[in-house]
């Protein structure tokens, strides 16, 4: 295990590199780098077997153990005053700690798969709290159509709490990339199509969510094999998209 290094400047290229990744959502596409700020999701993706290039931890988080012991899984690890490291992180009130990880490169859809199909979603929390159920109810493949929040931002990622390590994850993808699934469409409506508890839900499906305004697209929307509709007996006219992902996924794994 080589030596911590120390960095001072503010101008050092790895700061730079990190800020611009902490700050653009989308900088890890042209980077091939991930950010990943806090030391939950740097354990959960040790935990996942997955791969930190480097670490960065301020130089009070590397008087804890647990958190020195924790940047010691990466291969190269970096100390930074603390206030360095604040002037990178997107939290209010810092961990200290920080992964690089490396982009992994697309993978295939898994045409049989439990899959979401994210018809441009946009806000981040709400992208990243899909991601987290899924991951908790077995649908292991996301499909994010183009238009939807990047999958990989900071944002996305504080909110899917590591559930994107457990995942297969294709992003920037269009309609006609969904023609090759072996798995019915099945979309959410909040108007229309059969009530979720008697609805006869395929096994497996690929759930669809639509845009938190719009819906989901018309042409999209008429090649799903079936609509759901959620009972509010509540009166609400809708619910959020991550809460209506998480009672469709949940209805799925309870009849699977």
């Amino acid at each position: 295990m080589s030596e911590p290094q120390q960095i001072t400047s503010r101008e050092n290229p790895l700061l730079v590199r990190l800020r611009k990744l902490a700050q653009d959502g989308t900088a890890y596409r042209s980077a091939g780098q991930v950010w990943l700020e806090g030391d939950h999701l740097c354990a959960a993706l040790l935990q996942g077997g997955g791969v930190a290039d480097q670490a960065l931890i301020s130089d009070v988080a590397w008087q804890d153990g647990r958190l020195r012991k924790l940047a010691h899984g990466a291969q190269l690890v970096a100390i930074v005053p603390a206030a360095l490291f604040k002037g990178i992180s997107g939290l209010g009130s810092p961990a200290g700690i920080g992964f690089l990880m490396p982009l992994a490169a697309p993978s295939a859809i898994d045409v049989r798969a439990a899959t979401v199909v994210l018809d441009r979603l946009q806000d981040a929390g709400n992208v990243g709290s899909v991601l987290r159920s899924a991951a908790a109810f077995g649908v292991r493949q996301v499909l994010a159509l183009k238009g939807t929040a990047a999958l990989w931002s900071p944002k996305v990622l504080r909110a899917g709490m590591g559930a994107h390590f457990g995942l297969r994850l294709l992003e920037g993808l269009d309609e006609a990339d969904l023609q090759d699934l072996c798995v019915p469409l099945v979309a959410t409506s909040s108007h229309a199509g059969h009530l979720l508890p008697h609805a006869r839900l395929p096994q497996p499906c690929a759930w669809v969510l639509g845009h938190e305004g719009q819906g989901v697209s018309a042409a999209l929307l008429a090649r799903c094999a079936l609509q759901v509709r959620i009972p509010q007996p509540g009166g609400e006219e809708s619910l959020n998209v991550a809460a209506a992902a998480a009672v469709c996924f949940y209805e799925s794994a309870r009849r699977g």
